[in-house]
């Protein structure tokens, strides 16, 4: 018969807080520990098991099975009930554990006696770093209240954990953030650096788990509440005064900081004996783990939400502000969850490397890292609860990796690699002024691509011959209103000055997809890549793009002007753009402003329907430039911000640069100059054999014209492209190998 117990989760905090205050050795205190837990859940078996790495959990302390399987019982991710509880972060609570499935039987801990089994994961902000279960032969459900007590024993482990306190023998009880820890992310900007970690958000450090007067705490938990909500209400008066920016945001702020459930669960777990910090770290660690599992965007925006508040929230209680009195290191490689543009600016050239939790290859925080050229890896899960400021750490841009207090060995082969590349551009830097010129007497324009005016030193430095790409958007992504069209005329006007006479290529308003306004109202879409963006926001929204292209003919002052309109996928939307632009002229000239003194204005070939319109259409532009990144994933139909897929498409796949030889057929049919914009023009193999097929203008980012021009100098296109003849003949599907062979005998 199925008996149940009532739990004092007070008097249980009460007993653990007085074991934490003895000064014990770390295992004398985890055992201490499942002693009382076993004691005050009346069951005859508490076991602590900690992970000793990322797929093995080991039991470090145990009240009532075998003391001889501590530390020599461990399990892998998924095994057994307790490997099930660690895999999923969710509870399991049964009255016949050996019945139920996934049960595994351990026979050195001698667990066969026991029928009852409660197993709640050991969580610290979305972070399972073990299992704490109790035991017990009577068959038996644990009440919700004794399951909740077990939780918050458990969420106090965390943190005790986290503040050292079980430091032992072996993996699983060593000291936290002192090991190598290596995160496999994605690559978002190439290079590699070497320094020292600085948290964008440093964590909040919550000491005092456990309090003495629950009355106390309440008082400060409404308090420190109610500041968060005034902070909250004055953001939003800001906000509606202005251009309403994040409003939406600043909404489900306002709802969190209001909602009845969110303060009546912690007004509980103060009750039950947690402190106000506590209880919002613990509500902040369920939302953590619910955002891992969580896959509607919506809902995970919203769980971002309440965490964001949380941290504020927290703030305010520890008074623990950004802040902390940690100076800022010589050589800062920025960690953060994410980041927006105009805080990656703040920052500025000062930062040796970045590396995000999330972000995308196409993030505003990309493009700025692009422009910056800092190294940036996204997608390195877990590493801002792992990272500490000051940590010695190392980022390779090139592979998406990143060593974290790396050993000797890894520091020893790093510095070669950078050294490597040092080298390289000493080698590059001795050819900046020469031309880009092949073996067989071709010469290949290389122009670099820009969005800020940090970005145009390296028009001169680089040895670039103009820009090919200039992304008028990001000046409208960094700030937190509409530009003004005086702003952007005289922003204009000094890139074509830096230019000194180069040429500039601004592309107008390339807006949607994974780059939205923030003072825009977001549009849901299923597929926002294939959406309203870029030229079909702008000829929606015409306003906007007069705007922009009378500050385009301002900025350029009766200087020549060339403009470039994005993701133009049929004639008519070009032909429409021209009419805009045809219309601003003739305005600034009734205004009498001085017009340019040329004028060409082309399109983005950026969507396979565009390559296949008329001859007239190859006519009507003045140029053509192939946006690589996006036509290919159209191509490919691969999404390029989904890593499962679009590392599988070759720009070397035979299908791909026949497409590319087609098109370049085309435009030199109508007499239309070709350029190719995008990630592969600045990869120096692609490059070689973009070239090959034909194409004589690339753009790319500052740091690649060096490695790309080096490598034309040393290529004969000529015998590149008949080996890449040679290898579509044969029927291979991507000539990747036969290139790298061929390129290999002669660099």
């Amino acid at each position: 018969m199925t008996q149940t117990f009532k739990t004092d989760s007070r008097k249980m905090l009460g007993r653990l807080r007085a074991a934490m205050a003895e000064d014990a050795a770390g295992q004398a205190r985890l055992d201490q520990i499942t002693d009382l837990i076993a004691e005050e859940m009346r069951t005859e078996v508490c076991s602590i098991y900690l992970f000793r790495d990322d797929d093995t959990l080991e039991l470090c302390a145990t009240q009532g099975l075998n003391p001889q399987a501590v530390h020599e019982t461990r399990m892998k991710l998924g095994e057994g009930l307790v490997g099930r509880v660690a895999r999923t972060g969710q509870t399991i609570n049964t009255d016949d554990a050996p019945g139920t499935k996934g049960f595994r039987y351990m026979p050195e801990t001698g667990e066969e006696a026991y029928t009852s089994f409660l197993g709640v994961p050991i969580q610290r902000l979305g972070e399972t770093l073990g299992v704490l279960v109790v035991q017990s032969k009577q068959a038996r459900t644990f009440s919700d209240e004794e399951i909740y007590a077990v939780e918050v024993v458990a969420m106090v482990l965390a943190e005790m954990a986290e503040l050292g306190a079980f430091i032992g023998e072996g993996a699983a009880m060593s000291a936290r953030h002192q090991h190598p820890v290596l995160f496999r992310g994605a690559t978002a900007q190439e290079g590699a650096a070497q320094g020292h970690v600085w948290l964008h958000e440093p964590r909040v450090v919550v000491t005092n788990l456990i309090a003495e007067d629950p009355h106390r705490e309440l008082e400060r938990l409404h308090t420190a509440v109610e500041e968060l909500r005034v902070g909250v209400d004055k953001m939003l008066n800001i906000a509606a005064i202005g251009d309403k920016e994040q409003l939406e945001v600043l909404e489900a702020y306002r709802m969190f900081a209001n909602s009845k459930g969110w303060m009546r669960r912690m007004e509980e777990d103060i009750g039950r004996g947690l402190s106000a910090e506590a209880s919002v770290e613990k509500e902040q660690s369920t939302a953590r783990a619910r955002m891992g599992q969580v896959t509607d965007a919506y809902l995970r925006d919203r769980l971002h939400d309440l965490d964001d508040l949380s941290n504020r929230l927290l703030r305010i209680l520890t008074g623990q502000g950004a802040e902390t009195g940690a100076e800022m290191p010589p050589d800062p490689i920025l960690i953060a969850r994410n980041i927006g543009p105009a805080e990656l600016l703040d920052y500025g050239r000062g930062l040796k490397g970045i590396v995000l939790e999330e972000g995308s290859v196409g993030s505003h925080a990309t493009i700025v890292a692009r422009a910056l050229a800092i190294p940036l890896v996204i997608h390195a899960q877990r590493i801002t609860t792992e990272a500490l400021n000051g940590d010695p750490i190392l980022v390779d841009g090139d592979q998406g990796v990143v060593h974290l207090r790396p050993d000797d060995t890894v520091i020893s082969a790093f510095r070669d690699k950078m050294a490597m590349q040092a080298q390289a551009q000493e080698r590059y830097a001795s050819i900046r002024d020469k031309p880009a010129e092949t073996l067989c007497g071709q010469r290949i324009t290389l122009k670099m691509n820009a969005g800020l005016m940090a970005d145009l030193p390296s028009l001169e430095n680089s040895g670039a011959q103009g820009v090919g790409l200039f992304r008028t958007e990001l000046q409208f992504l960094i700030r937190n209103h509409m530009p003004k069209r005086a702003e952007l005329s005289e922003l204009y006007s000094h890139v074509m000055d830096a230019a000194k006479g180069k040429r500039v290529v601004f592309r107008t308003l390339d807006i949607g997809s994974d780059k939205v306004l923030p003072y825009m109202k977001a549009t849901d879409e299923p597929n926002p890549a294939m959406g309203w963006r870029a030229i079909r926001v702008g000829l929606d929204k015409p306003g906007v793009m007069r705007m922009q292209l009378q500050a385009l003919i301002r900025g350029a002052a009766g200087r020549p002007l060339t403009v470039m309109f994005p993701f133009v996928a049929q004639r008519e939307e070009f032909t429409a753009a021209k009419r805009e632009m045809d219309k601003a002229l003739e305005r600034e000239r009734i205004l009498g402003h001085p017009l340019p003194e040329s004028l060409e204005v082309g399109a983005m070939l950026e969507t396979p329907s565009i390559a296949f319109s008329t001859d007239d259409f190859y006519r009507e532009v003045d140029f053509l430039s192939i946006g690589g990144n996006d036509l290919k994933q159209f191509f490919f139909a691969a999404d390029r911000e989904n890593e499962r897929v679009r590392r599988r498409y070759d720009t070397l796949n035979v299908s791909f640069l026949r497409f590319l030889e087609w098109i370049v057929e085309r435009c030199a049919n109508n007499g239309t100059p070709l350029s190719f914009c995008g990630e592969d023009a600045g990869r120096p193999v692609e490059a070689a054999c973009i070239t090959a097929m034909g194409l004589r203008t690339l753009s790319m980012r500052p740091a690649s014209i060096g490695p790309v021009k080096s490598i034309l100098r040393r290529t004969d296109l000529s015998e590149l492209r008949a080996v890449i003849n040679d290898a579509r003949d044969r029927g291979e599907q991507s000539v990747r190998p036969a290139v790298l062979e061929y390129l290999r005998g002669k660099l």
